[in-house]
């Protein structure tokens, strides 16, 4: 969906200045590109903020485990800051307020979690103008109402972040990982076993064993003890290099890509039926949250909708049976538009109203989220 106008703001004070300024304009934010084809376009479009000027590191707490970053902050840069992380399997390029206005996170949520749970601390601009803060620079912090969490994963639709404030953890001083070819139930015998691990990887493709990755990160003797067991447990191996398909998304370049989570007992049953419907299937056998990919050629076929429809309806009863559900986060043009991309949502109608609150005149993000919100 193409703008007639973008702009790429300073610092808070001149994003409130131009979202005062923009009334009457519908408007997308864009920070490091990374997810722009995640969700359905936008149905109208008059402006992109672009915040690759709201960039940079305000503080960072190294006795306090926290930092305070501007928004457009790549994530590449929180990677790097000396001694400690902020623990997000982000990519690179993709931004700080990107990642919460996503929810992203990668396989490290098994141990520490996702963006919701390591943001403590947010400033955004409301779509009147009104600039907004909520939480602190503590990680232990009860003042106020938790907007952080509205703001996480609402797609940008309830105003723009201009700044975060994230719990941060040290740099472990060694990991390994331990690679099997198991079914994914064998993810239970980890987690029952207690050995702190850091993640629980599947990798599961038509016409392929099922491979399990388990990350274990600390001291470099833990590690080793840890890592031992676990490999002696599964009957697998010991690495020091993660598996080429880790962290890295199951769908092909114009494929359909799409988010599935269930209780951790059916997971074994969901990655079977994302596998039989001919799905390639990623994510965290520990956390109950997969990713699946629908090849590209049936999904540019004559009939590829059809068939994608089908695929995704499948999927959709196997995580209602699992007690989770499915989300299409990216498709192909002609497919994207004929798929019920978010499925049912519990909670719709009082995600409306806060909308209208937030953004009576529905300008932010237009239609990119649950119900055309």
């Amino acid at each position: 969906m193409p703008a007639r106008l973008v702009a790429a703001p300073r610092d808070t004070a001149e994003a409130a200045a131009l979202i005062t300024a923009a009334r009457g304009l519908s408007v997308v934010i864009r920070g490091g590109g990374t997810k722009l084809d995640w969700g359905p376009p936008p149905r109208e479009l008059d402006l992109i903020i672009d915040t690759r000027r709201l960039a940079g590191v305000v503080e960072h707490a190294a006795g306090d485990l926290i930092t305070v970053v501007r928004a457009g902050t790549p994530m590449g840069d929180l990677h790097r800051l000396p001694g400690q992380q902020l623990a997000l399997d982000a990519p690179p390029a993709a931004t700080a307020g990107g990642t919460v206005a996503a929810n992203a996170s990668g396989p490290r949520r098994l141990r520490y979690g996702t963006a919701r749970d390591l943001l403590i601390g947010i400033t955004a601009v409301r779509p009147d103008g009104t600039v907004t803060r909520a939480g602190g620079r503590v990680v232990k912090n009860v003042a106020g109402y938790d907007l952080g969490k509205l703001y996480t994963g609402a797609f940008g639709t309830l105003g723009l972040i201009t700044e975060c404030v994230f719990r941060l953890h040290p740099v472990p001083g060694s990991h390994a990982f331990v690679r099997v070819s198991a079914p994914p139930g064998h993810a239970a015998k980890v987690l029952a076993g207690q050995f702190a691990a850091s993640a629980c990887e599947v990798n599961a493709a038509p016409g392929a064993e099922p491979e399990l990755a388990v990350l274990l990160e600390g001291t470099a003797a833990g590690v080793r003890e840890r890592a031992a067991a676990v490999a002696a447990l599964l009957g697998g191996k010991v690495s020091a290099e993660a598996p080429e398909w880790w962290d890295v998304p199951p769908w092909p370049p114009g494929g359909v890509g799409l988010k599935l989570t269930g209780a951790l007992s059916q997971v074994p049953a969901l990655v079977a039926t994302a596998v039989g419907a001919g799905a390639t299937v990623r994510g965290s056998a520990g956390a109950g949250v997969l990713y699946a990919g629908l090849p590209a050629d049936p999904a540019t076929a004559p009939d590829g909708a059809v068939e994608a429809g089908r695929a995704v309806e499948l999927l959709r009863a196997a995580a209602v049976r699992a007690g989770g559900h499915t989300v299409v986060l990216t498709a192909p043009a002609g497919v994207r538009e004929t798929l019920d991309m978010w499925g049912p949502v519990p909670g719709l109608a009082l995600m409306r109203r806060v909308k209208d609150q937030f953004d009576p005149g529905h300008r932010f993000a237009p239609g990119r989220f649950v119900g055309g919100i």
